[in-house]
């Protein structure tokens, strides 16, 4: 994936102002930045959500606008922050929604293994039959991963996947998304706002700042006392903990 001169406005304001970079496939790509950075506009509009004003985002060689949706969205998965289910939804049906672009309302045998396979992979066979509503804040994230992996798609989109959740779910959110690109083959990029979690567990670091990009790398290369000084406008210093640059900042 490609993504090249993407502007974005609201009411005459640019958020977004010629951002352009290229997703490593395979990998694990953060998008951080300040609140209002314009991280989550860029992951809306390359997930197709949102409409860009102008650039070209560039899928698998064609403008991502002329993917039809069915086919593109047997290639790319997107879970947002709103993720809220209003329906009376057991986890394994949620699950099976993963299968519509493939299926649609008719579930085969096959695709009831790969339900199988995408619940028993977060652990989950002891809640499949239990509502979500009736689940912890973890645990329903994990549901919504499952049924992402269930869409079986390369691309996997996930918009601050440990809002809301304690360290412990959070961690553990984190270790999964690494596990999905280590053990599933998935190109994941995802919008952050812990950067200790970008800097442990990415491959890649986008930083914006007021609508742009102002660094992009290697975790080593991006995770650096004068970069992020200068992208969050305070005080950093940085540690290495088992080879990882993490921050402190003050």
């Amino acid at each position: 994936m490609n993504v090249q001169e993407l502007k974005k406005q609201y009411d005459g304001k640019t958020v977004v102002d010629g951002v352009s970079f290229a997703i490593p496939k395979g990998k694990v790509t953060s998008l951080i930045g300040p609140n209002g950075a314009g991280k989550s506009t860029v992951m809306g509009m390359i997930s197709r959500l949102i409409a860009h004003d102008s650039g070209v985002v560039d899928f698998e060689g064609r403008d991502i606008g002329k993917w039809k949706s069915r086919e593109l969205s047997r290639r790319l998965a997107i879970l947002t922050q709103s993720n809220s289910i209003q329906m009376k939804l057991t986890v394994r049906e949620l699950v099976a929604f993963g299968r519509f672009p493939y299926s649609g309302n008719r579930v085969t045998l096959e695709d009831q293994k790969i339900i199988d396979r995408a619940i028993s992979y977060m652990e989950l066979e002891g809640f499949q039959d239990r509502f979500i509503d009736e689940l912890s804040g973890g645990q329903r994230q994990r549901a919504m991963i499952a049924m992402v992996i269930a869409q079986d798609t390369e691309y996997v989109l996930l918009d601050e996947p440990t809002n809301n959740l304690d360290i412990y779910h959070a961690t553990n959110m984190m270790k999964i998304v690494r596990r999905l690109c280590d053990e599933l083959g998935k190109t994941v990029i995802l919008v952050l706002h812990e950067i200790n979690y970008a800097a442990f567990y990415s491959d890649y670091i986008c930083a914006f700042k007021d609508g742009k990009i102002a660094r992009f790398g290697t975790v080593e290369g991006v995770m650096t006392k004068e970069n992020l000084s200068q992208i969050y406008q305070v005080d950093f210093e940085i540690l290495t903990i088992a080879g990882k640059p993490l921050s402190i900042y003050y």
